[in-house]
């Protein structure tokens, strides 16, 4: 919990413009220095002619370090995931959630989607990559990257060209963003999310992805997150209820049809996110390998699974199974598996998934009405409350069957990094939104006014409507 509270203090450093993160730790290894031929050759003939008693011990050069080398066939593999997870926001999420609002609203809520992939594939290459992933502290990266300064064509990232781990990375970022979209549908201003998002993914992401896969103290501690049940999930979510919260509710909410204009725009959507999440869970083990195929074959399990399994709820409790709740279990069995791709069993995901079809429909359901929010397309109760119920079984689940000796050993204490990783995010990613938020609603306004939501934000916010 002391990390937690420090990592909370982060948030001053950031918003407050310091920047003394640099930390300078460097090592060198002593030069080997080479065995010339002839000395090598005298050697041997005074080894051969001593006694066995007098013959000293002869201690082997280490052998050097294993050069990294440029891997072909993984390069192509993440090439192709780097593109899937890209097509998972456009027009995948994009098509998802504008299926799911009102017809006034289908431009602009696309429009959110798209703006992400333009605000943050800049942001990214500017400064966001630099504080995820160059060396610094515990709890934010350096600035030696910013820019992408260094990363030339033959820098590697393990088997892969650096360049391209920076693009496979900013399309994470991008979805990201895009998902917090929809707590916020149908009545945010655009400008007010342009700019929510450009300061979000600096101070909040960049960070939480640092400590996770950066080299950070989430890392560091042993905490599991395959491909970003915290990172993306979870910290997407959270920042989308606070949104809500801020927000307000539409108007007319409980009094007026508020019914998904086209949901076969919604189950297209949900379909090339589930293809799209191959790359996003396959293309994390960062090689074309074992790992990525037994992390296909986990996504697509607890994907099924959990569609099934909120399928079979939604019968129970209403009657029917309907389309939009077998797109919104598959979706929720993605976002479980996503954390434990590649680190659990078939079987281990199959229990996963039918868990979180069965936990997200409770959350976008029975919690919704709890927490008294407009959360309206469900960021939260599919995103945050999959990824929690996904971080913590993930520590349940590792087996060494797949991960061999990097296994966690002690059940109990995996399970409470899990945890501590999933109440680090909530709180971080929960203050620093609302600081954000109420920035941001100073000095521009959060809010279009209500004759603009009655208008609908495809003309109020863009000029345009779908006739």
């Amino acid at each position: 919990m002391k990390k937690i509270i420090m990592a909370l203090s982060l948030s001053g450093a950031l918003l407050g413009g310091s920047a003394a993160w640099a930390d300078d730790a460097t090592s060198s290894a002593p030069a080997q220095s080479a065995v010339v031929a002839s000395e090598a050759a005298t050697t041997a003939a005074s080894a051969a002619t001593a006694t066995p008693a007098s013959a000293p011990a002869v201690t082997p050069a280490p052998a050097p370090a294993a050069t990294p080398k440029l891997d072909t066939g993984d390069t192509a593999w993440i090439l192709i995931s780097t593109a899937l997870v890209l097509l998972m926001t456009i027009p995948g999420l994009a098509l998802f959630y504008g299926g799911m609002v009102r017809k006034k609203n289908v431009l602009g809520t696309m429009a959110h989607s798209f703006i992400a992939a333009v605000i943050v594939s800049i942001v990214w290459v500017v400064i966001g990559y630099t504080l995820a992933f160059d060396s610094g502290n515990a709890f934010i990266g350096g600035f030696g990257k910013t820019m992408l300064s260094g990363i030339t064509t033959d820098t590697l990232q393990g088997t892969i060209p650096e360049i391209l781990f920076v693009i496979f990375q900013m399309t994470f970022a991008i979805i990201t963003v895009a998902i917090i979209s929809g707590s916020v549908a149908e009545r945010m201003k655009f400008g007010a999310f342009v700019a929510f998002i450009t300061i979000w993914v600096i101070a909040v992401y960049a960070p939480i992805t640092h400590w996770v896969w950066g080299g950070g103290w989430l890392g560091t501690d042993g905490a599991l997150d395959f491909a970003g049940g915290t990172v993306v999930h979870i910290n997407s979510g959270v920042a989308g209820l606070v949104a809500a919260f801020l927000l307000g509710k539409r108007i007319g909410l409980g009094k007026e049809s508020m019914a998904p204009h086209n949901l076969v725009l919604t189950v297209i959507g949900a379909s090339m996110l589930w293809v799209g999440w191959f790359g996003f869970n396959g293309g994390s083990a960062l090689g074309a390998n074992g790992a990525a195929s037994y992390a296909l074959v986990t996504t697509q399990v607890a994907a099924a699974a959990a569609a099934i399994s909120w399928l079979f709820v939604e019968k129970m409790i209403r009657g029917k199974g309907s389309v939009l709740g077998a797109a919104s279990g598959a979706v929720a069995g993605l976002v479980v598996i996503t954390p434990a791709a590649g680190y659990v069993t078939v079987s281990g995901a199959l229990i996963m998934g039918l868990i979180g079809g069965v936990v997200c429909f409770w959350g976008t359901t029975g919690l919704k009405r709890l927490l008294k929010v407009d959360d309206s397309l469900d960021a939260f109760g599919l995103h945050a409350v999959g990824g929690i119920v996904g971080a913590i079984l993930t520590g349940v689940f590792a087996s060494p069957f797949i991960m061999g000796d990097k296994a966690p050993t002690d059940l109990a204490h995996q399970v409470w990094v899990q945890v501590e990783g999933v109440l680090a995010t909530i709180a971080y990613s929960g203050i620093l939104t609302f600081v954000i938020l109420k920035v941001i609603d100073v000095v521009i306004g959060l809010r279009v006014s209500n004759d603009d939501e009655r208008m609908g934000l495809d003309l109020s916010q863009h000029g345009e409507r779908i006739e």
